[in-house]
């Protein structure tokens, strides 16, 4: 197997929910295609891929109460002038979900409430709400970036200006533990898939 030492692909993410997975409290995103998603469809791009922490659009009624009193408001187009990457993490496991009894059955893995779930299924309902299992790696040091211009806009993938080292990263889970929590909730989500008709 090809070691994995380095890379430029980061996926953007609420930083909420960054934290989330570096402080092991999950390992579970939930997406839908954004609107500069390839044919408004998500996508995964990439399985390796860096962490990148967005704050605009964190949305606190949209996360269970413990989640939503740590986000910190900030005016529509503001960003950072330096990004703090943290974190890379292999994304192991992607699930195609349509029915809310399988997200809602989900709920303790995640950081999202039931508002977030029905409201994410109800937009574009014939796509999927994509589950994906993220093992989470800390970087030794964070790293500070440059915020550029191409860093924005409503889009999942970006390729960051140079390639940011993954070597001596710790896991923030250990194997055990995160491969029983695959188990449980590859259980709870296999169970139940269904595709709707075309």
């Amino acid at each position: 197997m090809e070691e994995f030492n380095q890379t430029v692909h980061a996926l953007k993410e609420w930083a909420i929910a960054i934290n989330a997975l570096e402080t092991g409290k999950t390992i579970m995103l939930l997406r839908k295609g954004g609107i500069h998603e390839r044919g408004g469809r998500f996508h995964v791009a990439h399985e390796e891929i860096l962490l990148y922490p967005t704050y605009e659009h964190q949305q606190p009624f949209l996360l269970k109460s413990e989640y939503a009193n740590l986000v910190y408001p900030v005016t529509p187009g503001w960003h950072p002038e330096t990004v703090r990457i943290s974190s890379w993490a292999k994304i192991t496991d992607i699930f195609r979900v349509y029915d809310e009894s399988i997200v809602n059955a989900l709920l303790p893995f995640h950081i999202w409430n039931e508002y977030f779930i029905s409201d994410r299924l109800k937009w574009k309902p014939r796509q999927p709400l994509y589950i994906l299992l993220l093992k989470t790696y800390k970087l030794p040091q964070v790293k500070e970036i440059p915020y550029r211009a191409e860093y924005g806009g409503c889009k999942s993938w970006i390729d960051v200006a140079e390639e940011i080292n993954l070597l001596a990263t710790q896991p923030v889970l250990s194997d055990s533990a995160y491969i029983e929590l695959v188990r449980e909730i590859r259980s709870i989500v296999e169970d139940n898939l269904y595709a709707p008709s075309a």
